[in-house]
Order: structure tokens, then C-alpha cells, then sequence
């Protein structure tokens, strides 16, 4: 597998490869987030390199956040500049879900992160799915007892 991780925080670099570190995957870190479709198109241009297979988008980066970048990549996508990608966002409040939900990506999680949920994001975002680790809306039924939080 490869991933592209956009962030400007080298303990968030460290997390990602030691949750998704193994033999198998190789990680491009881009430190600005207004390199990030620069470096996705240099990469569909040589034609003996794979796409990435994800990317690992940081909500705040200095230069140009996860959500300006995810949306400069869906509309490159749309433009048919530059492959799909699917795009993982790292938020950093639950508040910050409609920024995510609005730019595009298929999946996102709220710091602090996690192996487990990490793993779990990459593996359902890469398959195709979306991943939406944030605010759960839940209906409580009279009479019911609350769900456990």
C-alpha cells in the first residue's frame, strides 16, 4: 500500500506508521498541505509509479489544511488532472466533522488517534467504504435505557 500523509506534526507522522507501518506499505509525508496535489500529480505522471492508494489528510496544516487540500483533490479528480484518491481526514474536535463531510472525504477520525482505529479507517477507506469516526447521533426510545457512550 501507498500512503500520502499531509501534516505538519511529526508525532502524527510517528502514529500513522506505527499503526500502518509493515512491509508491504510505503509512506510519502508532504509537510505542506499546498504540495499535496503537486505531489499526487508527479507521481500519476510517472507511469511506472502506483497511485496512492490513500491519503492521510491533517485537519490543520500550516499552509493549507485537510480540508482545502481534499477539496483541491476532488476537483483536480473532477477535472480529470489527477486519479481519485480516497482521502482520510484527522480532525481535531467533533465539531470539525461538517468540515469533513463537506469536503469530500471518505472517511475521517477525531484526535487523540489510535492503532486500532487507524487501521481499522485505512483498511474500510481503502476497500471502498467510508469510515466516519466522530458525533453519533442516537435515538433514544422511551422507556429504553440510554446507549453507553
Amino acid at each position: 500500500m501507498l500512503i500520502l500523509v499531509a501534516t505538519d506534526s511529526s508525532w502524527i507522522v510517528d502514529t500513522i506508521v506505527a499503526a500502518l507501518g509493515d512491509d508491504d506499505t510505503s509512506f510519502t509525508v508532504c509537510g505542506e498541505g499546498r504540495h499535496v496535489s503537486r505531489v499526487v500529480q508527479q507521481r500519476t505522471e510517472d507511469a511506472s509509479a502506483p497511485d496512492y492508494d490513500l491519503a492521510i489528510l491533517d485537519l490543520q496544516i500550516g499552509s493549507m489544511g485537510g480540508m482545502a487540500v481534499t477539496m483541491a483533490l476532488r476537483l483536480d479528480e473532477s477535472a480529470g488532472v489527477l486519479p481519485h484518491v480516497p482521502a482520510l481526514m484527522l480532525l481535531d474536535r467533533k465539531a470539525d466533522v461538517h468540515l469533513a463531510r463537506r469536503s469530500g472525504a471518505e472517511g475521517w477520525l477525531v484526535k487523540p488517534l489510535d492503532a486500532l482505529r487507524l487501521r481499522r479507517a485505512a483498511t474500510t477507506v481503502t476497500g471502498g467504504g467510508a469510515y466516519h469516526n466522530g458525533p453519533v447521533r442516537q435515538e433514544v426510545i422511551e422507556g429504553e435505557p440510554a446507549p453507553a457512550s
